[in-house]
């Protein structure tokens, strides 16, 4: 893409884009981006060494007792115990890349990013109703959400 807004393709075709299109890629690596690609496209590498899932967790839980969007006044220490429970202790990543068959490799940050999207849809229905849960009820959400999420992309 040049400064006109002028998207080349690797066959020389030329497409202009409209001042109002987005667009967001993802890509594996950088092997054949030049210096003006990275500057125009505003790429950030973020390596999964320096940001790991587990603040997605953390900041999923305080979103939520910030807002005020709660099924439990006790959710954010359950979210924590459950994660460790099923995610931490017994390696639930490292277990996936060893013992199973990826349709998709995917990111933990993007398998939690899920988990977290799914059980936040799943619980607002309590939360407009302003219905408490009990613990294990959250556990059962919680694994459901698991099972779709981080499991789901695995044969």
């Amino acid at each position: 893409m040049d400064d006109n807004k002028i998207l080349t393709l690797a066959n020389a075709e030329r497409i202009p884009m409209t001042d109002t299109t987005k667009m967001v890629f993802e890509v594996e690596n950088l092997n054949n981006a030049s210096p003006a690609t990275v500057s125009r496209c505003g790429i950030i590498f973020v390596s999964h060494t320096d940001l790991s899932w587990k603040p997605l967790i953390e900041t999923w839980i305080k979103d939520r007792q910030e807002e005020r969007k709660m099924c439990n006044p006790d959710e954010g220490q359950w979210a924590m115990d459950l994660t460790d429970k099923y995610i931490e202790k017994p390696g639930l990543f490292d277990q996936m890349l060893i013992g199973y068959n990826q349709v998709m490799p995917t990111p933990p940050v993007v398998l939690i990013t899920q988990h977290l999207n799914l059980i936040t849809g799943l619980l607002n229905q309590y939360v407009e109703r302003a219905e408490v849960i009990d613990k294990p009820s959250f556990e059962r959400f919680w694994l459901y959400c698991m099972a779709w999420a981080i499991c789901g992309l695995h044969e």
